[in-house]
């Protein structure tokens, strides 16, 4: 069976294997042992904290084959970004010049260096081994977030964003980038990537340009990047916007991906997630009920933290729909017994 559950310790090595599998312009998980180390003990520390409020806390999951015990994937949640350290962004903005006298009006696009989204609560971090790619897995392993801050709103903040990886090459090149780079940086984009995944922002601070730059003096490479997607990121951002999330007028300051967000309470798995008691029977008897129509896939969630679970299945919901019929073995995974409630929302 596919579990998501928090990352321990012990999955080091695959945490390694998937900062290296995902390449370029994915800043959350830079190829360092000392880092990645620290992003697994600072989860540990988060998932056993008791919470009021948000504050400088990170989760991370891993998604787990359980015949195997290989982790095919990893998602995160910050509780509130920019705490620590400086969380930047481009503000797209307008300024016009106009003149009555010459009868010109002109409006020209600007982006402005900011940190207007201190504070907020952040999904980040989605990675998928490619093999894993099947059964709506990375559905589950993007949506599952929603049920864990359901459960745990006092963890977040009400409003959540998704920084969306921006146009790059298989190389590492952006178009974005290379601009910048030409006129403020003297860096490449996979070292500036690193620098900030590995937590070194001052040069950022230090280099970038204090003052808006007219997007119209961009080279047209870079203007056309602007609020675009990776193309392997395409799936994921239709996913959050079916969710409820929509672009705002923020984008990435290396490559310009598109910073989308969503309130929490209009988020669709949050608002939409109902809660049952957990009803176990033997998996002799579930054989015998497979065939009933009115089992259905659903994602399921514990309402645990440090012991959260979830998984995606068919579940049989009974005693007029206040009862998740689990069997042992699903019980089992995921970690929960007769009467303990589970989040249900249907796959």
């Amino acid at each position: 069976m596919i579990i998501v559950r928090p990352i321990h310790k012990d999955d080091y090595d695959a945490l390694y294997q998937i900062a290296v599998d995902s390449g370029h312009g994915f800043t959350s998980l830079p190829i360092n042992e000392g880092i990645l180390r620290k992003k697994i003990e600072r989860s540990e520390a988060s998932f056993n904290k008791a919470v009021e409020v948000p504050g400088d806390e990170g989760y991370l999951f891993v998604m787990e084959d359980t015949e195997s015990g290989e982790i095919v994937g990893t998602s995160g949640i910050e509780a509130a970004v920019g705490l620590d350290s400086p969380f930047y962004h481009y503000h797209l903005g307008k300024v016009v010049h106009s003149s009555d006298e010459l009868k010109v009006h002109n409006t020209v696009e600007t982006l402005t260096l900011c940190n207007d989204f201190t504070g907020v609560s952040e999904i980040c971090t989605l990675f998928l081994k490619e093999k894993a790619r099947v059964n709506s897995n990375g559905r589950f392993l993007s949506r599952f977030r929603f049920l864990f801050i359901g459960e745990n709103e006092e963890r977040f903040s009400n409003k959540i964003i998704a920084e969306m990886r921006g146009v790059s090459d298989d190389d590492g090149r952006s178009p974005f980038w290379e601009w910048l780079e030409k006129h403020f940086f003297s860096i490449d984009f996979p070292t500036a990537d690193y620098l900030t995944g590995t937590g070194n922002k001052v040069f950022i601070a230090q280099l970038m340009p204090k003052y808006p730059i007219y997007v119209s003096l961009l080279s047209e490479d870079a203007q056309a990047v602007i609020n675009k997607v990776h193309k392997n990121t395409a799936p994921a951002i239709r996913l959050l916007e079916s969710e409820g999330f929509c672009k705002s007028d923020y984008v990435d300051i290396f490559d310009a991906g598109p910073t989308i967000f969503a309130q929490k309470q209009h988020i669709k798995t949050i608002n939409q997630s109902q809660k049952f008691q957990v009803k176990i029977i033997d998996d002799q008897q579930n054989e015998q009920d497979e065939s009933s129509s009115m089992q259905q896939k659903y994602l399921v969630a514990n309402t645990k933290v440090e012991g959260f679970r979830a998984v995606q299945m068919p579940l049989l919901l009974c005693d007029n729909d206040t009862h998740a019929v689990l069997t042992a073995t699903m019980a089992k995974h995921l970690n929960v017994k007769s009467n303990d409630w589970v989040r249900v929302i249907s796959n």
